[in-house]
């Protein structure tokens, strides 16, 4: 069992009362595994229609993805319309747009009507760090306007660019006026804190060791056993061989993030205008953003093995600074890394893998809406048919090639190809 990372999250996160272990076996209407963004939502949403629910976490309350990400609450799904009227046709693309429409709306609502206090900000920058990709960016925001009838999609130039973001290597691409960007960590422990009062048990250090099948399921830990008419496995990046027969179609990879010296609203705004968040064109994307008190917070840089480099601020400041190299010397305060897990085709993973079992996972870095909106959804399948469920269940997410021997050298050299063409 684990406490926070050393991140900036955790140093200037909100105080959660302790959630005690759970301490013998336990009977439960639902059993949530994993106490990130989509089982702390999903025991919110079942707590709240007056369901017994159990949540387990195996270390703290956000200790994974969900309290150490880039905090963007991101329009869409990780695939683009355009990808997903081709795979799936023109009405459930937008189905699936709407539903990340519900998604980046409930994370607003929580955060209102729990005055849950996590720096809520608005606006993202897309900018292309290709010249060849400006025409692509411009008629896809044009093309959200146009089908989707989404007008916070605002097409830029390259000088309409450099006017909200000073930085190297970028050319033109669109501002999303309906993104957002949070402190996630507080944001969990908001969501934590509300499912309490409406009546969820959340156990932290709590590790699930075996989900037993069956008529009524049971999972197992080192601490007691809670049986359940449903499990509802959150895990995410973590599954340590919970569910063998999803996680075929999941694969764990490793972001690194970094947090500068505060610096003053002048320096802000020399860097980046109005606050806004920037995820770039790359395959392995750079995103950054200010954050509360002023930290330049950036993401960039990837590994694929459970090992995180052995200096991560030394890691990540070389894509620092090839795009603000006029912060080759600025003061890192905090550095680290997590864990998430991406599906070949880049959309989340929505699945009844056995009776009674209902799992919500795989969102590609596109996490902070989709997950939230996924817990959200899993309360509505376990009482009632949910047709938004099922669209997400339907979305083709196949197992990585080679089972689970074989994947990880194949995607290993997939993605360090990909990671290659991000600089030709």
């Amino acid at each position: 069992m684990a406490d926070h990372i050393d991140s900036y999250y955790a140093a200037t996160a909100q105080p959660l009362d302790p959630c005690s272990p759970l301490d013998g076996d336990r009977r439960a209407d639902v059993c949530v595994v994993g106490g990130g963004f989509t089982g702390l939502s999903t025991a919110l949403h079942l707590a709240e229609a007056g369901i017994d629910v159990c949540l387990i976490e195996a270390n703290k309350v956000g200790w994974g993805a969900s309290g150490r990400n880039g905090g963007q609450v991101g329009s869409g799904q990780r695939l683009d319309q355009i990808a997903l009227e081709e795979m799936v046709g023109l009405d459930d693309a937008k189905k699936l747009w709407q539903i990340a429409e519900d998604a980046k709306a409930l994370v607003v609502e929580l955060i209102d009507r729990h005055d849950i206090s996590c720096d809520l900000e608005r606006g993202i920058l897309h900018p292309v760090h290709k010249k060849r990709y400006e025409a692509e960016y411009r008629d896809y925001a044009l093309h959200l306007n146009a089908v989707y009838a989404y007008d916070d999609a605002v097409p830029l130039t390259a000088d309409g660019m450099r006017e909200q973001l000073n930085a190297s290597g970028y050319h033109g691409g669109f501002l999303d006026k309906g993104g957002a960007h949070i402190h996630p960590l507080n944001f969990a422990r908001g969501i934590a804190n509300a499912a309490r009062t409406a009546g969820a048990s959340i156990h932290e250090d709590t590790r699930a060791t075996r989900i037993a099948t069956g008529a009524t399921p049971a999972v197992e830990t080192e601490k007691g056993t809670v049986t359940a008419d449903h499990v509802v496995v959150a895990c995410n990046g973590y599954l340590d061989g919970l569910l063998p027969q999803v996680e075929t179609r999941l694969f764990p990879i490793n972001n690194f993030v970094v947090a500068t010296r505060p610096m003053a609203p002048e320096e802000e705004k020399a860097l980046i205008a109005d606050r806004l968040a920037v995820s770039d064109s790359r395959f392995v994307v750079y995103y950054f953003r200010f954050s509360g008190d002023g930290r330049l917070v950036f993401g960039g840089g990837e590994t694929y093995s459970r090992r995180f480099p052995n200096d991560i601020a030394g890691f990540v400041r070389p894509h620092l600074t090839r795009i603000f190299p006029q912060l080759a010397d600025v003061a890192i305060d905090y550095a680290w890394g997590g864990t998430l897990a991406i599906t070949m085709k880049r959309l989340p993973v929505f699945d009844r893998p056995a009776p009674g079992i209902l799992i919500a996972a795989g969102y590609s870095g596109h996490g902070v809406a989709l997950a939230t909106l996924g817990g959200q959804l899993l309360a509505e399948a376990i009482q009632r048919p949910s047709a938004r469920f099922d669209l997400m269940a339907r979305l083709p997410t196949p197992g990585f090639p080679g089972g689970r021997v074989l994947q990880r050298p194949g995607l290993v050299a997939a993605m360090l190809w990909y990671k290659l063409r991000d600089f030709l």
